[in-house]
This record gives structure tokens, sequence and C-alpha cells, in this order.
């Protein structure tokens, strides 16, 4: 059997954080065993449904690297599909016409909760309907056995089993002929040949009732997991109130998506001990069988963590391919400064995000007119003069400009003028990138042209001069 799974998302927003721990766990299973993952968009909901959350969805299993081999289905173009089938149904006597108006409905779920019974469709139209015109106007309802149980063993849960007699006859089409969430699931699982469900464990309730339409239409059941929900922090289902939930968002914040992949990876699922897990080593170890039934905590602190981990230990390329679109969208022209590699390398054991490390980064790509007033007070003295001005003949001098060669003249300077380190070394830190905080001074001046440094220390000289004569 070829396994194939799906991620099959309602576009009334953006993608969250759970529906991509979904979606890849669903990936996941299928490049276990070499399968196949398909994307449908289930936008059956058309007053909620939007391109914008079409759009980011999509954008946001791209930058993830959850790519697809089939797909995007939308539902809202299968509709004949659907509609062919719920006639079947109908002609089998396994689906039935309710005339019930909104008012009978309300009164009987009124009454049920009242006598403090679950609220459900009595029927009423079940065996009858001959009282009613043709063509009046009535939903599809869906005539559910009445004896027996549904049993399926779920790859989280374990045995489930449901007594039919729990279940009512759901609606499968409306009153406006468009037909409804489930049966819709069911025909694309089936069309789809899905083997394997992943989904939340708010579907556990639907998933009797789309067995026993599988059933009814002689299609074969797929086998199901049902992953439990992410909560913040506090314990509380997360929200918008804990941060970020949307995807994208992260990618915003300047996170890698390896490093939320691994995040998510871990949401619910493990392997012994280990935390950090590449994807090549996801694909091989996962299995539907080693997720956990408890709720998983989103916990921040760690997804910084392994944010930097990544940032650190991948190829500086391809982070610096990342890092482009913060540079972008804090308006830095690349033209003016360094490979952003090198900026890669200099900055990923300060940086936690790549937006931390653009913002910290500016000073290589563009000049500043001001020091950081702090530092500048601090470290800007006139007794900074002269060290400042030493420094900057050894640097004029020197014809290989090279981190090794630049940090040989800061030393001989603090040797020359009998200093430690940090006296030579703060005052230019604050010269050359106009702040009191930076990676080594060295790297930093090597990664700027000789005739940009010169120029700032030349800033730095007159700032010390103003300084001494106010």
């Amino acid at each position: 059997m070829t396994v194939k799974t799906r991620f099959a998302p309602s576009p009334t927003g953006f993608l969250h954080v759970g529906g991509a721990r979904t979606a890849l766990y669903s990936w996941l299973y299928a490049r276990h065993f070499k399968g196949e993952f398909v994307l449908r968009i289930e936008d059956t909901d058309l007053e909620r449904s939007t391109q914008e959350a079409i759009d980011a969805i999509i954008e946001g299993m791209k930058w993830l690297g959850l790519n697809w081999e089939e797909g995007p289905y939308y539902q809202t173009q299968r509709f004949d599909r659907y509609n062919s089938l719920i006639d079947q149904l109908l002609d089998e006597d396994k689906a039935y016409k309710c005339y019930c108006s909104r008012e009978r409905l309300d009164g009987l779920r009124e009454q049920q909760m009242a006598a403090g019974e679950k609220p459900r469709y009595d029927g009423h139209c079940r065996h009858s309907s001959a009282q009613h015109v043709s063509d009046a106007p009535c939903v599809i309802r869906f005539k559910n056995p009445t004896e027996g149980k549904v049993v399926f063993d779920d790859h989280v849960r374990g045995r489930i089993e449901t007594s039919n007699d729990q279940l009512d006859d759901l609606i499968i089409r409306r009153t406006d002929g468009a037909p409804t969430y489930n049966f819709c699931v069911v025909v694309d699982d089936w069309d789809m040949e899905i083997s394997h469900v992943v989904r939340g464990e708010d579907h556990i309730n639907n998933t009797p009732r789309q067995i026993n339409i599988y059933q009814a239409l002689g299609a074969p059941v797929p086998e199901f997991a049902h992953v439990s929900m992410i909560l913040g922090d506090d314990g509380a289902k997360l929200s918008k109130r804990h941060g970020a939930v949307s995807v994208m968002q992260y990618r915003d914040d300047g996170y890698l998506p390896q490093a939320l992949l691994n995040y998510l990876v871990r949401l619910g699922w493990s392997h012994g001990d280990q935390e950090i897990f590449s994807l090549d080593e996801m694909i091989e170890l996962f299995s539907l069988d080693g997720i956990g039934k408890s709720a998983s905590a989103f916990n921040t602190d760690k997804l910084l963590w392994l944010n930097q981990h990544y940032l650190k230990t991948s190829p500086a390329e391809e982070v610096a391919s990342y890092l482009v679109w913060h540079m972008q969208d804090q308006q830095i022209e690349l033209s003016k400064g360094p490979a952003l590699a090198e900026v890669v390398t200099l900055y990923a054991e300060r940086c936690h995000t790549l937006k931390e490390m653009a913002e910290q980064s500016r000073y290589l790509f563009e000049d500043f007119s001001e020091f950081e007033e702090n530092a500048a007070k601090k470290h800007l003295r006139p007794v900074a003069a002269e060290v400042l001005a030493r420094v900057r003949d050894k640097l004029a001098a020197l014809t290989d400009w090279q981190a090794s060669f630049i940090h040989e003249q800061i030393n001989a300077t603090a040797s020359e003028l009998e200093l430690g380190m940090g006296k030579v070394g703060m005052p230019l830190r604050v010269a050359v990138t106009g702040a009191g905080q930076s990676p080594g001074i060295d790297g930093v001046i090597a990664l700027l042209s000789k005739e940009q440094v010169l120029a700032r220390i030349d800033m730095a000289l007159a700032f010390i001069e103003q300084r001494a004569n106010s």
C-alpha cells in the first residue's frame, strides 16, 4: 500500500502553529514511507474563506519547505462530484430530504437541553416527507445507522468506540445546494486515495460520522491519528495573546524555518531524549505511534535557543539566504556592505534571531552620523584621543586588510601605550560601530573598507575634541 497523507486547512485565517505541526506530521509520515503528500484547501465555508488566507497558507507551507506532490485541490471546484454522490445516496435510501424549519430545530434543541439531553436531530423527516412538495426548500441528511457501533484504532488515542445511537443524521447538503464539510472530507479522502489522516483532536467527534459515510459509499476507511492541542506557557489554549501564532509571523520575527520545524516536531512527538533533529533525521525516525496523548506547551525561550543553534551550526550561505528578507524589510541597502554570509559568521554567536542580526549589523552597510549617547559618554573621552589617533595611524599603514593583521595593530597600540585591551578596544568599537556592543572589533573592522574605518575614527576624534572644548 502506498502511504498517502494530506494537509487540508480551511482558508479562514493564516497558517497557525497547530496547523503547521499537523502538516509537518503528515508530511514526515509520507516521506518516511516514500509516499505522497497532498495539499487540499477546504473552502466550503464561502462566507469566511478568503483568497488572502489561501495565499498565506501556501506561503507558509513553502517557507517551511513542506512541498506537496498533489494539489492544491479546492473543494469549491468539486461540488459536482459531491452532489452526484449525495444524489446516489438518496437513490439508495442512505440519505433523505429534511424539511424541518429553523424554528422547529431551535425548539427541539431547547427542549433537549432543558431535559439535560445531548442536542441532536430526532429523525422527524427520516421515514416520510410525503407531506411536502418535491421542490420545497430542504436539506439532505445522511441516514446514520441506528444500531451497532463505530470502532477504530487511532494511532495516538488507541481504540475508540462510539455507539451509533449516539450519532444523529447529520446534514450533508444545505438548502442552498452546498455540500457540507463532513461529507466533502470523506469524498476527497476517497478520491485522493488518502491512506492516513493526521488531524487535531477536535475532529475526533467527526470521525465516527465520517466512517459511516465511507462505509455507505463503499469507500475504504483510512487510518487516523488525532493529535492533541498546543497550549501556551500558562496552560491555556495557544492564542494571539501568547505572541505569534501565524507561521509567517515567526518568519517576520527572525526565526529560521528549520528551527521552527525542529521545535514543532517535538511538540508531541519524541525519540528518546533527543532534542535536535535534522530534517533527514525527522524523516527517518518519525512515526505516528510515537506521538503522545498529552497536550504540549509552547515555550518561546526553547524556540529561541533552537533558533540560535541553527544560526550557529547551519552553513552561513544558507542562513544568509534567509537574512536577505530581514535586511530588505529594514531597508538596509545590501550593495553597500559585505557579503551576508560573512555577517552571519560574525554575528551567529551573538544573535538569537535574524531580525536581531539585521538590526545589529546595520552599521556594516550604512554610515551613521551620531554615536550611541551612553557609549560615547563612557568611552569617547579626551583620554581616548591618543589611543584612537595611534590605532588610526597603524590601520592606515596596513596593506593587508584582514582580521588577524588588524588584531595585531590593536594589540600593538595597547602595548605601546601600556594599556589594557579594553582601553583600546572599547573606544575603537564605539568609533567604528557607533555603539558599545559588537562582535570582536577586529572582525568588524575587516568587513568594512579601510576608508570607512578611518573616516569613522576621524569622526570620533572630532567628537572628542568638541567634547573637550565644550
